[in-house]
Protein backbone atom coordinates (compact mmCIF):
# COMPACT_ATOMS: atom_id res chain seq x y z
CA UNK A 1 0.00 0.00 0.00
CA UNK A 2 0.97 3.62 -0.83
CA UNK A 3 -1.03 5.83 2.00
CA UNK A 4 -0.08 6.87 5.43
CA UNK A 5 -1.67 8.28 8.02
CA UNK A 6 -3.83 7.45 10.96
CA UNK A 7 -6.16 10.80 11.57
CA UNK A 8 -5.21 12.32 7.69
CA UNK A 9 -4.51 9.80 4.44
CA UNK A 10 -1.71 10.77 1.96
CA UNK A 11 -1.35 8.30 -1.25
CA UNK A 12 1.55 8.51 -3.43
CA UNK A 13 1.54 7.42 -7.28
CA UNK A 14 3.70 7.49 -10.18
CA UNK A 15 7.28 6.27 -11.56
CA UNK A 16 10.21 7.89 -12.11
CA UNK A 17 10.05 7.69 -15.78
CA UNK A 18 6.25 7.52 -16.09
CA UNK A 19 3.89 10.54 -17.48
CA UNK A 20 3.82 12.11 -14.13
CA UNK A 21 3.93 11.80 -10.03
CA UNK A 22 1.70 12.74 -7.75
CA UNK A 23 -0.44 12.55 -4.43
CA UNK A 24 -3.46 12.59 -2.90
CA UNK A 25 -3.84 14.13 0.83
CA UNK A 26 -7.75 13.74 2.68
CA UNK A 27 -8.10 15.06 6.07
CA UNK A 28 -6.99 19.14 5.86
CA UNK A 29 -10.05 21.04 7.45
CA UNK A 30 -11.26 23.69 5.37
CA UNK A 31 -10.32 27.67 5.29
CA UNK A 32 -6.63 26.92 5.40
CA UNK A 33 -5.47 29.82 3.31
CA UNK A 34 -2.21 27.92 2.08
CA UNK A 35 1.24 29.55 1.40
CA UNK A 36 2.26 28.50 -2.73
CA UNK A 37 5.41 30.48 -2.62
CA UNK A 38 6.35 28.28 0.31
CA UNK A 39 5.59 25.10 -1.26
CA UNK A 40 7.45 26.55 -4.04
CA UNK A 41 10.95 27.11 -2.51
CA UNK A 42 10.63 23.52 -0.63
CA UNK A 43 10.66 22.01 -4.25
CA UNK A 44 13.34 23.89 -4.93
CA UNK A 45 15.30 23.33 -1.95
CA UNK A 46 14.65 19.53 -2.59
CA UNK A 47 15.71 19.88 -6.98
CA UNK A 48 17.95 22.73 -6.92
CA UNK A 49 20.77 21.48 -9.32
CA UNK A 50 24.54 21.87 -7.65
CA UNK A 51 27.89 19.87 -8.14
CA UNK A 52 26.63 16.70 -6.25
CA UNK A 53 22.86 16.61 -7.13
CA UNK A 54 21.37 14.80 -10.42
CA UNK A 55 21.76 17.24 -13.59
CA UNK A 56 18.19 15.58 -14.15
CA UNK A 57 16.36 19.07 -14.82
CA UNK A 58 12.54 19.00 -13.71
CA UNK A 59 10.65 22.53 -13.36
CA UNK A 60 8.51 20.34 -11.00
CA UNK A 61 5.48 22.33 -11.64
CA UNK A 62 2.72 20.75 -10.17
CA UNK A 63 -1.03 21.25 -11.05
CA UNK A 64 -4.16 21.50 -7.84
CA UNK A 65 -6.65 18.99 -9.20
CA UNK A 66 -8.90 19.22 -6.25
CA UNK A 67 -9.39 20.29 -2.56
CA UNK A 68 -8.11 23.94 -2.94
CA UNK A 69 -10.00 27.01 -4.44
CA UNK A 70 -8.52 30.90 -4.77
CA UNK A 71 -5.62 29.21 -2.83
CA UNK A 72 -7.96 28.23 -0.01
CA UNK A 73 -8.98 24.26 1.26
CA UNK A 74 -12.33 23.50 0.61
CA UNK A 75 -11.96 20.28 3.03
CA UNK A 76 -12.53 17.77 0.08
CA UNK A 77 -9.13 15.90 -0.82
CA UNK A 78 -6.30 17.57 -2.35
CA UNK A 79 -5.23 16.04 -5.41
CA UNK A 80 -2.37 17.14 -7.38
CA UNK A 81 0.58 16.19 -9.91
CA UNK A 82 3.55 16.73 -11.54
CA UNK A 83 4.19 16.07 -15.02
CA UNK A 84 7.96 14.52 -15.68
CA UNK A 85 9.75 16.13 -18.83
CA UNK A 86 13.64 15.56 -18.46
CA UNK A 87 13.53 11.77 -18.81
CA UNK A 88 16.13 9.51 -20.44
CA UNK A 89 15.35 6.17 -20.02
CA UNK A 90 17.82 4.15 -22.23
CA UNK A 91 20.09 4.64 -19.89
CA UNK A 92 18.34 2.18 -17.71
CA UNK A 93 16.99 -0.44 -20.23
CA UNK A 94 19.84 -2.91 -18.78
CA UNK A 95 18.52 -2.83 -15.10
CA UNK A 96 15.74 -5.58 -16.12
CA UNK A 97 18.58 -8.01 -16.01
CA UNK A 98 21.46 -6.32 -14.44
CA UNK A 99 20.85 -5.64 -10.67
CA UNK A 100 22.62 -2.58 -8.97
CA UNK A 101 23.93 -3.72 -5.87
CA UNK A 102 22.05 -1.76 -2.63
CA UNK A 103 19.46 -0.61 -4.84
CA UNK A 104 15.54 -1.91 -5.05
CA UNK A 105 16.23 -3.58 -8.47
CA UNK A 106 16.49 -7.29 -7.10
CA UNK A 107 13.81 -7.10 -4.33
CA UNK A 108 11.10 -5.47 -6.38
CA UNK A 109 12.31 -7.75 -9.45
CA UNK A 110 11.28 -10.84 -7.09
CA UNK A 111 8.00 -9.14 -5.31
CA UNK A 112 6.40 -8.16 -8.86
CA UNK A 113 7.83 -11.14 -11.20
CA UNK A 114 10.11 -8.62 -12.80
CA UNK A 115 6.97 -6.02 -14.41
CA UNK A 116 8.43 -3.26 -11.81
CA UNK A 117 9.29 -0.36 -13.81
CA UNK A 118 13.07 0.21 -14.00
CA UNK A 119 13.28 3.44 -15.58
CA UNK A 120 14.94 5.95 -13.14
CA UNK A 121 14.04 3.52 -10.48
CA UNK A 122 10.30 3.54 -11.27
CA UNK A 123 8.18 3.96 -8.08
CA UNK A 124 11.42 3.35 -5.66
CA UNK A 125 13.02 6.67 -6.89
CA UNK A 126 13.87 9.54 -5.02
CA UNK A 127 11.98 11.62 -7.11
CA UNK A 128 8.52 10.22 -5.84
CA UNK A 129 10.21 12.12 -2.99
CA UNK A 130 8.59 15.54 -4.64
CA UNK A 131 4.80 14.74 -3.97
CA UNK A 132 5.99 14.06 -0.16
CA UNK A 133 7.22 17.65 -0.12
CA UNK A 134 4.52 18.80 -1.58
CA UNK A 135 1.94 17.06 1.31
CA UNK A 136 4.58 17.82 3.58
CA UNK A 137 4.45 21.57 2.48
CA UNK A 138 0.68 22.17 3.35
CA UNK A 139 1.10 20.63 6.99
CA UNK A 140 4.25 22.47 7.79
CA UNK A 141 2.44 25.75 6.22
CA UNK A 142 -0.53 25.35 8.61
CA UNK A 143 1.58 24.04 11.42
CA UNK A 144 3.86 26.93 11.15
CA UNK A 145 0.92 29.26 11.77
CA UNK A 146 -0.27 27.95 14.74
CA UNK A 147 3.46 28.09 15.94
CA UNK A 148 4.66 24.97 15.48
CA UNK A 149 8.44 25.42 13.16
CA UNK A 150 9.92 22.36 11.72
CA UNK A 151 14.13 22.88 10.97
CA UNK A 152 16.34 20.52 9.37
CA UNK A 153 20.20 20.89 9.23
CA UNK A 154 22.98 18.73 8.08
CA UNK A 155 25.40 17.41 10.90
CA UNK A 156 27.10 15.21 9.15
CA UNK A 157 29.16 13.84 5.54
CA UNK A 158 30.93 10.67 5.25
CA UNK A 159 33.25 10.98 8.30
CA UNK A 160 33.05 14.71 9.06
CA UNK A 161 30.79 15.84 11.63
CA UNK A 162 29.16 19.12 12.88
CA UNK A 163 27.30 19.94 16.43
CA UNK A 164 23.91 19.22 17.47
CA UNK A 165 21.17 21.44 18.12
CA UNK A 166 20.31 18.58 21.41
CA UNK A 167 20.86 21.29 24.09
CA UNK A 168 20.89 24.65 22.50
CA UNK A 169 18.98 27.86 22.17
CA UNK A 170 16.34 27.77 18.91
CA UNK A 171 15.45 31.40 18.19
CA UNK A 172 13.42 32.72 15.09
CA UNK A 173 16.69 34.22 13.30
CA UNK A 174 17.67 30.56 13.33
CA UNK A 175 14.75 29.25 11.90
CA UNK A 176 14.41 31.41 9.17
CA UNK A 177 18.05 30.80 8.05
CA UNK A 178 17.93 26.70 8.26
CA UNK A 179 14.76 27.31 6.40
CA UNK A 180 15.97 29.19 3.74
CA UNK A 181 19.10 27.23 2.60
CA UNK A 182 19.42 25.10 0.16
CA UNK A 183 22.29 23.47 2.37
CA UNK A 184 21.10 23.87 5.51
CA UNK A 185 24.15 24.04 8.50
CA UNK A 186 24.55 25.56 11.50
CA UNK A 187 28.73 26.62 9.91
CA UNK A 188 29.40 28.05 6.72
CA UNK A 189 32.73 26.61 7.51
CA UNK A 190 31.84 23.30 7.25
CA UNK A 191 29.64 23.42 4.47
CA UNK A 192 33.44 24.20 3.10
CA UNK A 193 34.59 20.68 4.73
CA UNK A 194 31.24 19.01 3.70
CA UNK A 195 31.26 20.02 0.23
CA UNK A 196 35.47 19.10 -0.04
CA UNK A 197 34.32 15.55 0.92
CA UNK A 198 31.67 15.37 -1.83
CA UNK A 199 34.15 16.78 -4.19
CA UNK A 200 36.47 14.20 -3.43
CA UNK A 201 33.67 11.72 -3.71
CA UNK A 202 32.38 12.61 -7.29
CA UNK A 203 36.03 12.62 -8.95
CA UNK A 204 36.25 9.16 -7.35
CA UNK A 205 33.53 8.10 -9.32
CA UNK A 206 31.56 7.34 -5.90
CA UNK A 207 28.71 8.53 -3.54
CA UNK A 208 28.85 9.16 0.10
CA UNK A 209 25.74 9.64 2.55
CA UNK A 210 25.45 11.48 6.03
CA UNK A 211 23.35 12.73 8.82
CA UNK A 212 20.84 15.33 8.99
CA UNK A 213 19.10 16.00 12.37
CA UNK A 214 15.60 17.42 12.38
CA UNK A 215 14.03 19.56 15.54
CA UNK A 216 10.09 20.25 15.98
CA UNK A 217 9.71 23.25 18.07
CA UNK A 218 6.24 24.79 19.63
CA UNK A 219 4.57 21.29 20.32
CA UNK A 220 2.85 21.31 24.06
CA UNK A 221 3.40 18.56 26.76
CA UNK A 222 0.83 15.42 26.05
CA UNK A 223 0.72 15.31 22.48
CA UNK A 224 0.88 11.73 21.20
CA UNK A 225 0.01 7.91 22.29
CA UNK A 226 1.68 5.77 24.52
CA UNK A 227 3.20 1.97 22.91
CA UNK A 228 2.28 1.61 19.23
CA UNK A 229 1.04 4.98 18.49
CA UNK A 230 4.10 6.68 20.13
CA UNK A 231 5.21 9.97 19.05
CA UNK A 232 8.59 8.26 17.96
CA UNK A 233 7.00 5.13 16.23
CA UNK A 234 4.85 7.63 14.49
CA UNK A 235 7.04 9.69 13.08
CA UNK A 236 10.03 7.11 12.64
CA UNK A 237 7.59 5.35 10.83
CA UNK A 238 7.46 8.06 8.09
CA UNK A 239 11.03 8.76 7.66
CA UNK A 240 11.78 5.47 7.29
CA UNK A 241 9.48 5.76 4.16
CA UNK A 242 12.11 7.84 2.49
CA UNK A 243 14.40 6.65 0.12
CA UNK A 244 17.93 5.93 1.74
CA UNK A 245 16.93 6.14 5.10
CA UNK A 246 18.22 3.83 7.26
CA UNK A 247 18.77 4.98 10.67
CA UNK A 248 16.86 7.33 13.07
CA UNK A 249 17.49 8.20 16.62
CA UNK A 250 15.61 10.60 19.04
CA UNK A 251 17.92 12.98 21.58
CA UNK A 252 21.13 11.38 22.62
CA UNK A 253 20.01 8.03 20.63
CA UNK A 254 22.45 5.77 20.91
CA UNK A 255 24.47 7.54 23.17
CA UNK A 256 22.23 7.48 26.09
CA UNK A 257 22.84 3.92 26.23
CA UNK A 258 26.49 4.87 28.14
CA UNK A 259 25.24 6.98 30.41
CA UNK A 260 24.20 6.28 33.70
CA UNK A 261 20.40 7.33 35.07
CA UNK A 262 21.37 10.45 37.12
CA UNK A 263 23.77 11.91 33.69
CA UNK A 264 20.66 10.87 31.22
CA UNK A 265 17.59 12.37 33.23
CA UNK A 266 16.45 15.65 32.12
CA UNK A 267 15.65 17.29 35.20
CA UNK A 268 12.33 19.36 35.53
CA UNK A 269 12.22 23.25 36.61
CA UNK A 270 9.49 26.34 36.64
CA UNK A 271 11.36 29.18 34.41
CA UNK A 272 10.19 32.84 35.31
CA UNK A 273 6.78 32.25 33.84
CA UNK A 274 5.82 28.75 35.68
CA UNK A 275 6.28 26.94 32.89
CA UNK A 276 7.89 23.49 33.15
CA UNK A 277 10.55 23.27 30.93
CA UNK A 278 13.75 20.21 31.35
CA UNK A 279 17.78 21.35 32.22
CA UNK A 280 18.51 19.43 29.76
CA UNK A 281 16.76 17.36 26.43
CA UNK A 282 18.67 14.13 26.59
CA UNK A 283 15.15 12.32 25.76
CA UNK A 284 14.75 14.37 22.51
CA UNK A 285 11.27 16.02 23.91
CA UNK A 286 9.27 12.52 24.19
CA UNK A 287 8.68 11.00 26.96
CA UNK A 288 6.64 7.52 27.51
CA UNK A 289 5.77 8.05 23.72
CA UNK A 290 4.29 12.01 24.26
CA UNK A 291 5.72 15.19 24.40
CA UNK A 292 6.89 16.63 26.98
CA UNK A 293 6.90 20.68 25.51
CA UNK A 294 10.89 20.95 24.56
CA UNK A 295 11.64 20.38 20.79
CA UNK A 296 11.68 17.08 19.75
CA UNK A 297 15.42 16.66 18.44
CA UNK A 298 16.10 13.84 15.74
CA UNK A 299 18.28 12.28 13.61
CA UNK A 300 18.50 10.65 10.44
CA UNK A 301 21.05 8.45 8.49
CA UNK A 302 21.21 8.29 4.86
CA UNK A 303 23.64 5.66 3.37
CA UNK A 304 25.63 7.05 0.32
CA UNK A 305 23.39 6.58 -3.04
CA UNK A 306 23.50 3.41 -4.09
CA UNK A 307 23.98 4.59 -7.91
CA UNK A 308 27.25 5.14 -8.49
CA UNK A 309 30.00 4.54 -11.56
CA UNK A 310 32.60 2.71 -10.14
CA UNK A 311 32.31 -0.77 -11.65
CA UNK A 312 31.07 -3.07 -9.27
CA UNK A 313 30.43 -6.72 -9.15
CA UNK A 314 26.02 -8.06 -9.33
CA UNK A 315 24.02 -10.65 -11.36
CA UNK A 316 22.40 -10.93 -14.54
CA UNK A 317 19.04 -12.34 -13.52
CA UNK A 318 18.06 -13.18 -17.22
CA UNK A 319 21.36 -15.59 -17.87
CA UNK A 320 21.62 -16.44 -14.13
CA UNK A 321 25.32 -15.31 -14.10
CA UNK A 322 28.15 -13.31 -11.89
CA UNK A 323 28.77 -10.33 -13.84
CA UNK A 324 30.52 -6.65 -13.62
CA UNK A 325 28.58 -3.97 -14.32
CA UNK A 326 29.63 0.04 -15.10
CA UNK A 327 26.33 2.46 -14.58
CA UNK A 328 25.14 5.07 -16.86
CA UNK A 329 22.74 7.92 -16.50
CA UNK A 330 21.97 10.98 -13.99
CA UNK A 331 22.83 10.47 -10.39
CA UNK A 332 23.44 12.14 -7.41
CA UNK A 333 27.09 12.23 -5.55
CA UNK A 334 25.48 12.91 -2.39
CA UNK A 335 21.53 13.38 -2.03
CA UNK A 336 21.97 14.50 2.18
CA UNK A 337 21.56 18.12 1.50
CA UNK A 338 17.93 17.62 -0.54
CA UNK A 339 16.88 14.88 1.59
CA UNK A 340 16.89 17.40 4.41
CA UNK A 341 13.94 19.32 3.38
CA UNK A 342 12.09 15.68 2.59
CA UNK A 343 12.57 14.87 6.21
CA UNK A 344 10.91 18.43 7.15
CA UNK A 345 8.53 17.81 5.09
CA UNK A 346 7.92 13.97 6.01
CA UNK A 347 7.65 15.43 9.81
CA UNK A 348 5.46 17.75 9.14
CA UNK A 349 2.85 15.14 7.90
CA UNK A 350 3.30 12.56 10.88
CA UNK A 351 3.35 15.53 13.66
CA UNK A 352 0.17 16.99 11.47
CA UNK A 353 -1.66 13.55 12.07
CA UNK A 354 -0.60 13.35 15.23
CA UNK A 355 -1.84 16.48 16.55
CA UNK A 356 -5.33 16.23 14.78
CA UNK A 357 -6.15 13.44 17.67
CA UNK A 358 -5.08 15.80 20.22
Amino acid sequence: MNTYGENIKFSIFGESHGVGIGGVIDGIGAGEKIDFEKIDFLLKRRNHRASYSTQRSEPDKYEILSGIVDGVTTGAPIGFIIKNQDTKSNHYSVLSEIMRPSHSDYPAYVKYNGFNDVRGGGHFSGRITAPLVIAGGFTKDILSKKGVNIISHVIQIGDIKGESLLNKEIDDKLIEKLNSSYFPVLDDNLKEKFMEEIEKTRCDLNSVGGVVEVVITGLDAGCGEPFFSSVESRLASMLFSVPAVKGVEFGLGFDIASKKGYDANDFYYYDENKNVKTKTNNNGGILGGITNGMPIVLRVAIKPTASIFKEQETINVKTKENVKFSLEGRHDVCIVPRAAVVLECASALAIFDILKNN
